[in-house]
């Protein structure tokens, strides 16, 4: 349990500059009993052991998040972690080639998908211009 906590306690700081801190906050506040034991596991376990290695840096960490969760057609999390690629300098470009590889790899409808996504993130954060009607 004292390994979990240190997990815990190296995680959340990573988790709070990946994510926001107003999202990893929230996160915490809304969890009752129940959800607190997910909210701790994954903050030791994806953000204190996963994101908390120091073998990869946090830009190659989130490309392979975006191609994972595409493979895997997590959608909200796809929009979660293309801000969590922003945060780490990760451009627009290689978010755009992260997902045609993941696109080659897992198919059509799965990239469509991310690409909608990630689109979505992108012009919310300025990072791509939603074309006007007609164009």
């Amino acid at each position: 349990m004292a390994e979990d906590q240190e997990l815990f306690d190296k995680g959340l700081p990573i988790r709070r500059e990946v994510l926001g801190a107003d999202y990893v906050d929230g996160s915490m506040q809304k969890a009752d009993d129940f959800m607190m034991s997910f909210q701790r596991a994954t903050t030791a376990w994806a953000w204190g052991w996963a994101w908390g290695d120091p073998t990869l840096d946090r830009k190659t960490r989130s490309l392979l998040n975006l191609a994972m969760l595409t493979a895997l057609g997590r959608t909200p999390e796809i929009k979660l972690h293309v801000r969590g690629a922003l945060n780490n300098g990760v451009t627009v470009d290689e978010i755009r080639a992260t997902l045609l590889h993941a696109t080659a790899y897992c198919g059509i409808p799965a990239g469509l998908d991310a690409f909608k996504a990630a689109h979505e993130v992108l012009v919310a954060e300025g990072g791509v211009s939603k074309p006007e009607v007609g164009e």
